[in-house]
């Protein structure tokens, strides 16, 4: 099934039909899912994104624009946007939780449970070297390095020029190769996709 297929199951779930929404949900639920764990680390929150993305495609579907005959790019985009504020809440809620008094030695459970988490999603080095950047890169590499869109497809959704696009994912490349430089297995594929 092509994008052929995409735009037509979306067309008629815009008229409400059910099957043709969960046809679409079948079809890129997992990719989204793997996008989604790639940026907050936890499967259980990853879950979260990817029910989000999928239900504001459903209330938002007469203003959903498809890229190149998909909802996968919206679905992406999406995805980045509900993982962004998700990880922004839980970073105010440990931050809340770091101030309140608790036992010198005592290990925090959810902290050792991401990493566990984050580390069967992507290598510990890549995933750290990802959130250093600021979040329209992280959304060009992953859309662009990670789920394979190309450039041109990711500059669209981004709002960007191609030419835009391109020297941003230059320069985050270079700067995800920077910090990669000392880690263990260095070589994580980042190339574009013309």
């Amino acid at each position: 099934m092509g994008s052929a297929d995409d735009a037509g199951l979306w067309a008629r779930s815009r008229t409400g039909d059910g099957g043709a929404f969960a046809a679409l949900y079948d079809r890129h639920r997992d990719r989204v899912f793997r996008h989604a764990a790639r940026l907050v680390g936890d499967r259980h929150d990853a879950e979260d994104v990817l029910a989000a993305a999928f239900l504001e495609l459903w209330r938002r579907r007469d203003d959903v624009r498809l890229v190149g005959g998909s909802v996968l790019p919206w679905l992406l985009v999406t995805a980045s946007n509900v993982a962004r504020n998700l990880t922004r809440g839980t970073r105010r809620y440990r931050a809340l939780l770091a101030r309140l008094p608790r036992e010198p030695d005592a290990a925090d459970a959810a902290d050792l449970a991401f990493a566990d988490d984050l580390g069967a999603v992507v290598h510990p080095a890549l995933a750290t070297a990802l959130r250093s950047l600021d979040h329209r890169d992280l959304h060009l590499v992953t859309l662009v390095a990670l789920e394979g869109l190309p450039i041109a497809e990711a500059a669209e959704l981004l709002h960007l020029s191609p030419a835009a696009a391109k020297s941003r994912l230059h320069r985050a490349r270079l700067r995800l190769r920077d910090q990669l430089a000392d880690a263990p297995h260095p070589t994580f594929a980042l190339e574009a996709q013309p």
